[in-house]
């Protein structure tokens, strides 16, 4: 199953105890409701990356272990990898793709001589 087809939970803002408590209960009803063994977790839009947003990516992973799977995270920016790697968090990320990361259709490029007058 690809990961357009996997449940998802988009996380927005700051991440507080009482956002963590709710995205831990949705993380398990979905987990449950769908049978996926991977709950993709989009943290685009999550606020900046401080260790409460740390502490809620592991209960989240913790909750989905105890479901039977695991989380995935989407798009985190370079700044939430680095303080993930740095807290030793392992976690699986998906990157979405950017237009900077995709390959520039072929094309014929011509070579310009400095002398060649303009057209």
């Amino acid at each position: 199953m690809d990961d357009t087809h996997r449940p998802t939970l988009t996380l927005t803002g700051t991440l507080d105890r009482e956002v963590t408590h709710r995205l831990c209960e949705e993380a398990r009803s979905l987990l449950h409701a769908t049978g996926a063994d991977i709950l993709v977790c989009d943290v685009a839009d999550v606020g900046p990356p401080v260790l409460a947003a740390i502490d809620a990516l592991a209960r989240l992973q913790l909750t989905a272990r105890r479901a039977g799977g695991r989380i995935r995270l989407r798009n985190p920016t370079p700044a939430l990898r680095e303080l993930l790697d740095l807290v030793g968090l392992p976690m699986d990320v998906e990157m979405g793709r950017q237009a900077e990361q995709r390959e520039p259709p072929g094309r014929v490029q011509e070579a310009v001589e400095a002398r060649d007058p303009p057209l």
